[in-house]
């Protein structure tokens, strides 16, 4: 007897069409750096040249393929090229993209311990050995109250931290909703717009969010956080969340979290700590200044698939005490009732962020910190913030450029000696090229040009070819 026909890939179609996959991949990264790092197509214009309606049946995988180089390479910014010094980087690496591929072989759906334990348990110890790597404070670990898991971003992780500080601060009062206007939350001016946008989707409100000022390294003024706090208290409102950085998004400045954390624990504040890409830097002993202070917080986040060689998504979010997280977004319908969760012996992260489903994130970060090792890491961060250093450098000794501020680590902002405008067609020019990718930000309301060292593979010479583009396309403007 026939069976019935199938439209799933066979096997070995699967395996043939996979290799062409990886060897794709690998052609890619290496040709990337000869790539235009910047799209150069008009908004509109890949919709328009794909099919108006879909096939009705199916196509050759070959074809799929090929029009990956026709009709997607050319509408795509690339963060992976050794050229890339756009925004903060997004890298990745061999190890990790496998990683992920076994992730997305396997299928695995993460949100009960139940639903697969490797899946919790790897989770579990590849955040306690990155707390062990960084030399988090020991509140972070698993093995105490605290403890980590891996969310999809920053901006998740702060919205998980001000859910549960809008819980704590509300649990002793008679309106428990966290939405009468009256709590409120504060932050840098330089912080990442996540946190504006997280207490919009909190119910808080945006305009209940504190910037609080900043001093000429462009780093939050504890003494401004502590009168702010005290004005907001006296008004008759509820502060219950600050949200400080470990390099922030427009100037990599380091807000001063010990002074910071001490006006917290005076006031009953819950601290949040977003390292975002800084915070991978702590690989490196002579980096873990930046984490002085971090012994008040509450919760902290930084991003793996920023600067450690780990493809999207992968935000590491740690708490002193996920009791009070878990309270807050714990949830349990009788179809997600299980002997594991009630024994209390597992932990279920579906209970330790927004969604319900997880993928297994832990499997790529399992494979990139196995294959560098922790020297491995080390060693290429610290390339990379001796090259930014190395610019920094250049820009000083070049009369017609300033350095707007001393970059700490691998972050260079600075400006041409000119207008704003000037300053804007510099970078327009710049990224016009296809040669480079810059950002810019304001900073005492100039023009700032951004440039940011961390991409897998660039190295000097992909820097000093930056820097003779800036001065060649600068010369053009005078």
């Amino acid at each position: 007897m026939n069976e019935p026909a199938s439209f799933h890939m066979p096997p070995e179609d699967f395996r043939r069409f996979g290799h062409a996959v990886v060897d794709w991949i690998a052609d890619y990264q290496q040709r990337v750096a000869a790539l235009p790092v910047t799209p150069r197509v008009r908004p509109g214009e890949i919709r328009a040249a794909l099919p108006p309606s879909p096939p009705e049946h199916g196509e050759p995988f070959d074809a799929m393929l090929a029009d990956v180089d026709r009709l997607i390479l050319p509408g795509v910014m690339h963060w992976q090229s050794p050229n890339f010094f756009g925004y903060f980087p997004a890298n990745t690496s061999g190890p990790a993209i496998l990683g992920d591929l076994l992730s997305s072989g396997l299928g695995v759906q993460g949100m009960l311990w139940s639903t697969s334990p490797a899946c919790t348990e790897l989770e579990t110890h590849m955040l306690d050995w990155l707390a062990d790597m960084t030399a988090l404070p020991a509140q972070f670990k698993s093995t105490s109250a605290g403890g980590g898991v891996i969310q999809d971003s920053a901006s998740s992780a702060v919205l998980c931290a001000l859910l549960a500080a809008r819980e704590r601060a509300t649990q002793f009062q008679t309106n428990r909703s966290g939405a009468d206007g009256r709590l409120v939350a504060y932050t840098s001016p330089h912080a990442h717009s996540s946190v504006e946008k997280a207490m919009g989707i909190a119910g808080l409100g945006r305009d209940n969010l504190r910037l609080v000022a900043v001093d000429e390294g462009f780093a939050m003024r504890p003494d401004e956080l502590a009168r702010q706090i005290a004005a907001d208290r006296a008004a008759g409102r509820g502060p219950c969340l600050v949200s400080a950085t470990i390099g922030t998004t427009s100037s990599n400045a380091m807000d001063p979290l010990p002074a910071i954390g001490r006006v917290c624990r005076e006031h009953g504040v819950w601290l949040h700590v977003d390292g975002a890409m800084s915070g991978t830097a702590a690989l490196c002993p002579e980096f873990r200044w930046i984490q002085e202070g971090l012994e008040f917080a509450d919760s902290y986040a930084f991003n793996p698939h920023k600067w450690m060689f780990t493809n999207f998504d992968c935000d590491c979010f740690y708490v002193a005490d996920r009791a009070a997280l878990i309270r807050t977004l714990s949830i349990l319908p009788e179809y997600l009732k299980n002997q594991a969760t009630q024994s209390g012996a597992v932990f279920d992260y579906r209970d330790w962020q927004v969604p319900l489903g997880r993928r297994f994130r832990a499997l790529k970060l399992w494979f990139v910190i196995r294959h560098y090792g922790v020297e491995g890491l080390r060693h290429h961060l610290r390339e990379h913030v001796r090259l930014a250093q190395e610019f920094a450098k250049w820009v000083q000794a070049e009369a017609r450029f300033e350095l707007v501020v001393p970059p700490p680590l691998n972050l260079v902002c600075f400006r041409f000696r000119g207008d704003d405008a000037c300053n804007e067609r510099l970078l327009e020019r710049l990224n016009a090229s296809g040669r480079v990718c810059l950002t810019h930000t304001k900073l005492n309301d100039r023009y700032v040009l951004r440039l940011c060292v961390g991409q897998t593979h660039t190295k000097e010479h992909h820097v000093r070819a930056a820097w003779d583009l800036i001065r060649a396309v600068a010369e053009s403007l005078d």
